[in-house]
């Protein structure tokens, strides 16, 4: 019966946050799926600022990112700039715009109420994740964890980064964004044990 009760206010505290998108969507002349979208590109990195990358996190068809990202180019919310290295990819950047829009729909309601009902310094982070963590096992879907929790980051020394995967050089900034490439380090050990 707990694990019911939780799941039960799992799903309303969500419920709310849609209700808040939604208000903050429309006082921005957007719909909610477009702040989806936006504040999912202004914490992603470079190897996730793509329309798949989108599509993937957010769990929409291409159809909906696609018409998404035309939307939000003609209102000067976001740039597509092709890759330099392969044309065929194209990376999504916030304009200046996209990232006052994204500032103006913050959570802080959400962030007050649970410094409110925990106490400063008290956290639900780390069970959280678990629970995040296991459905996104459960139904194999990608992490899209920050590059610095990720099993193919390295820390080459002070301010000196690498991701393993790529062999690329990470900015400090990379490493607190999020990688639809990231893996837990742990999901290794698990992969070595069962295989």
């Amino acid at each position: 019966m707990g694990q019911l009760r939780e799941l039960e206010l799992l799903e309303r505290i969500s419920n709310l946050l849609r209700n808040e998108l939604r208000g903050a969507a429309h006082r921005a002349g957007l719909q909610p799926v477009h702040l989806d979208v936006l504040g999912y590109l202004a914490q992603c990195n470079r190897y996730s600022d793509t329309p798949a990358g989108v599509t993937e996190f957010l769990g929409l068809t291409k159809g909906t990112v696609s018409q998404s990202i035309l939307r939000l180019e003609e209102k000067g919310l976001i740039d597509r700039q092709k890759d330099q290295v392969d044309g065929r990819i194209s990376h999504l950047k916030l304009t200046a715009a996209g990232r006052r829009v994204v500032r103006s729909a913050t959570r802080r309601p959400l962030e007050e109420a649970v410094e409110n009902a925990l106490g400063p310094g008290a956290s639900l982070v780390e069970q959280l994740e678990d629970v995040l963590r296991a459905l996104q096992n459960a139904n194999e879907h990608r992490s899209f964890g920050v590059c610095g929790s990720c099993r193919f980051f390295r820390d080459e020394g002070p301010r000196s980064f690498r991701c393993g995967l790529t062999l690329e050089p990470l900015s400090v900034r990379d490493t607190a964004l999020l990688c639809r490439e990231h893996e837990h380090p742990e999901s290794t050990d698990s992969q070595e044990l069962n295989g």
